[in-house]
């Protein structure tokens, strides 16, 4: 399991750019971001080597933010590899509120991030299917 860091945005020019100088200025590191986004308004969603503080500080400057538990599932970088942990997530009847992957592992490994409805059953299902997931420390060391 893992704190991923929410941050609700204006769709304005500059917002983003606001967002990750002031987390760059506090020295929090971005691992991996994904931006769900409508007209109006954005929600950027951050895993960061440091959340508490990333929190902490966007809380300050008075950004919406908030923290969700999220699972971050390591994955062989090939094709199929994403295909077979969904399947696998099928089988155990679990259900995926959203996802974003990306690369840079020191495997070689593709990372996908999870939100689920249930974090301990799937992390349970993870570990009966042979999914290899990784803790909030070795995944804000990447």
């Amino acid at each position: 399991m893992a704190k991923q860091i929410s941050v609700f945005l204006e769709n304005k020019a500059g917002r983003l750019s606001h967002v990750t100088r002031v987390l760059g200025d506090a020295q929090v590191n971005i691992r991996a971001l994904s931006i769900a986004d409508t007209s109006d308004f954005g929600i950027l969603r951050l895993i960061v080597n440091d959340p508490e503080k990333a929190y902490r500080i966007l809380k300050e400057q008075g950004f919406t933010v908030s923290q969700t538990e999220v699972v971050a599932v390591q994955v062989p970088d090939s094709p199929g590899s994403l295909a077979t942990v969904l399947e696998q997530m099928a089988e155990e009847n679990l259900n995926i509120e959203y996802l974003y992957a990306f690369l840079g592992t020191k495997d070689d490994d593709a990372l996908i991030i999870f939100k689920v409805e249930d974090i301990q059953r799937a992390k349970a299902a993870f570990e009966k299917q042979g999914i290899r997931f990784l803790e909030e420390k070795k995944l804000y060391e990447l």
